[in-house]
């Protein structure tokens, strides 16, 4: 049987205190109610962790994530960057937040090894159309396909198009919606950049989205569809996300991937495919802000499943479980991985996903 992996991840961002970290900083100053200068972040983070290097080498905030997935080897990578990547534009203003990554740290997401980076989030536009503009071009200047984000509607609703071989394709869409903060003024139009923008979260912006995607794929496609949806934080999923993830799977899609929570959310296998509702943060610079304990936000997954191409349907879904400390992913300890193993355990009770921690990696139960 032919299988496809992929490595799947929750939000990445590379502005703020990350981008102080690395080679080539871009202006520190931010326009936060708490925060005016983003080298406090990295203050935080050693001040739980140690002493952070800066500059540290663009493949520091990846650390021992990049050593395990060269042991998976997954063909396909595909993140949510929630940070533009700029050293123009303007701050939006009256925004809580903004995160922006100077071009030249681009080696931090090429050191990735990423084939894909979903855009259709509550960050991308945070230096307006033209940081817009410089991150699709810095992205596809060094070869990573973008989805969910376009100088007009028809570039945002385009999907990332990843040759898998013998003819088959994996194609990735991209879409934001209001409850994780997307603005709808961000919505793309014509003439009009912006990202792919869902209005409500439903089983009919579900059929939309499936319309569109009947309109691209063939019949050997695979489908991810990306969504940058809910809260940031808390483990429950609303009804109507439910109901739009299994409106996406009867239509067709292979893989719903989930993400804003700043921690994991249940997983689910419908009807032999995968959905999961919150991917969690994989890289950012919050270690060291304190408020949200219960959560472990400090630990996060590589999401690695493996799919029938023929079918779509998921084999196995292995989960690796990492912390971050001082700006870096390395293997969670023992306790750690125990914690989340069980976390996904309980929280898949609803949704009939059992998980095992075995060796250093979870995994989906058959």
């Amino acid at each position: 049987m032919a299988e496809v992996t992929l490595f799947l991840a929750g939000d990445v961002m590379t502005g703020r205190g990350v981008d102080q970290i690395l080679p080539h900083p871009g202006p520190p100053a931010l326009w936060e109610e708490a925060v005016t200068d983003a080298r406090r972040y990295v203050e935080l983070a050693e001040s739980v962790g140690g002493p952070v290097p800066r500059p540290a080498p663009p493949e520091w905030p990846w650390g021992d994530a990049l050593r395990l997935l060269d042991g998976e080897r997954p063909d396909v990578r595909i993140v949510n960057l929630e940070t533009a990547v700029t050293a123009g534009g303007e701050h939006v203003p009256g925004k809580g937040i903004h995160y922006r990554m100077h071009p030249a740290n681009l080696p931090c997401l090429t050191a990735g090894r990423l084939d894909v980076c979903a855009l259709a989030n509550n960050h991308v536009l945070d230096f307006g159309p033209t940081g817009l503009a410089d991150t699709l071009d810095a992205l596809r200047g060094v070869g990573i396909r973008t989805a969910g984000a376009g100088r007009n509607a028809e570039e945002a609703w385009r999907p990332a198009t990843v040759p898998l071989g013998d003819g088959r394709r994996l194609l990735v869409w991209s879409v934001g919606a209001p409850s994780s903060g997307v603005f709808p003024q961000w919505a793309a139009a014509e003439g009009r950049p912006g990202v792919a923008y869902l209005p409500e979260v439903s089983a009919g912006a579900a059929e939309a989205l499936a319309d569109r995607i009947a309109d691209a794929a063939g019949a050997t496609d695979l489908v991810v569809v990306s969504v940058h949806w809910g809260s940031n934080w808390g483990h429950e999923v609303p009804d109507e996300h439910v109901e739009f993830a299994h409106a996406l799977v009867d239509a067709g899609v292979h893989v719903v991937h989930g993400h804003s929570s700043h921690h994991p959310r249940p997983v689910e296998r419908y009807r032999g495919r995968l959905v999961l509702y919150g991917c969690g943060d994989l890289i950012d610079d919050y270690e060291g802000i304190g408020g949200q304990e219960e959560y472990r936000p400090e630990l996060r997954l590589l999401h690695l499943p493996t799919l029938d191409v023929e079918t779509g349907e998921l084999c196995r879904l292995r989960l690796l479980p990492v912390r971050m400390r001082r700006m870096r992913l390395q293997p969670a300890a023992p306790p750690e991985a125990r914690w989340l193993a069980d976390l996904l355990d309980t929280l898949g009770t609803p949704y009939r996903t059992r998980f095992t921690l075995t060796d250093a990696a979870i995994t989906l139960t058959p």
